[in-house]
């Protein structure tokens, strides 16, 4: 429960920016405006005004309060199996798989605790596609010049 926040009765002593009437306890930590504790949001032990809060949650600035997030790891494993149904698909996603694993190796994989697994799994199935490809031009080079 927040302490109800404290009127100012010295003039000169600090306002909150939202409240010029009650007193300031501490400074946001995304813009430092002076807030009092009905403006004060605590996060992890930051200190954020409602705007700040909620800029951060619009512009994801603040991992701590995201409601959702992308699963890039889904995304490549589909992206490696999937064109597997027509393998001749696989010619042109496997090196996207690649490229897509590498561009988003660093993003959250989910907010439940995960582990990088799932990419993995997506370079190796992708790697061995590329490898079955190339395999496959060799033996077709061979069999044309055997000609």
């Amino acid at each position: 429960m927040t302490p109800a926040a404290e009127d100012v009765l010295v003039e000169g002593e600090s306002t909150c920016f939202y409240h010029p009437a009650k007193k300031a306890i501490l400074p946001c930590v995304g813009c430092g405006r002076f807030m009092c504790s009905l403006c004060d949001c605590d996060l992890n032990g930051k200190h954020f005004c409602p705007t700040c809060l909620e800029a951060g949650r619009t512009r994801k600035k603040i991992k701590n309060i995201e409601r959702q997030r992308t699963r890039y790891d889904n995304i490549a494993l589909f992206l490696v199996f999937c064109p597997m149904l027509l393998f001749y698909v696989t010619f042109i996603t496997a090196p996207i798989v690649i490229v897509f694993v590498i561009r988003h190796w660093n993003a959250p994989v989910s907010m439940i605790d995960r582990t990088k697994t799932r990419y993995i799994l997506a370079i190796c199935f992708a790697s061995l596609q590329i490898v079955g490809w190339c395999v496959l031009v060799f033996v077709l080079i061979g069999m044309f010049y055997a000609r």
